[in-house]
């Protein structure tokens, strides 16, 4: 019970975090930058696409097994691509080191906390 909980206030926390990603995507398209480069506001947006959806996730973290899933592995996958950047720009090494740590951070609570999956006696059953 308080496993489900602390994933159900953790889930709210990615969301709401990842969906404050609209506030410096709007930013950018109200005051558009020639020399800036947009890449990663395209990225942003998947990201707050993403805090959506954990959003709804949150009521019933057991039905949304694979979302908690994707956005643990997916931290993985970022922190690794934002480590092997750290130390192919020096000039960016200390915030993409920072960014892979809370990734990882990010992933690890997920697959801690995730829902147990459930029994195949009770998946089978028929819903009243």
């Amino acid at each position: 019970m308080l496993r489900e909980r602390a994933l159900k206030v953790l889930v709210v926390l990615l969301g709401l975090f990842f969906c404050a990603g609209i506030y410096p995507i709007a930013e950018a398209l109200w005051h558009p930058d020639a020399s800036e480069d947009y890449g990663d506001y395209m990225m942003l947006s998947l990201y707050v696409t993403l805090g959506v959806f954990l959003l709804i996730a949150a009521r019933n973290p057991s039905a949304h097994r694979s979302l908690i899933a994707f956005t643990a592995w997916s931290s993985f996958a970022h922190a690794l691509v934002m480590g092997t950047m750290a130390f192919q720009f020096a000039n960016q090494r200390v915030g993409f080191l920072w960014g892979s740590v809370v990734l990882v951070v990010i992933g690890v609570a997920l697959i801690v906390l995730a829902p147990a999956k459930a029994s195949a006696a009770f998946a089978s059953a028929p819903a009243d």
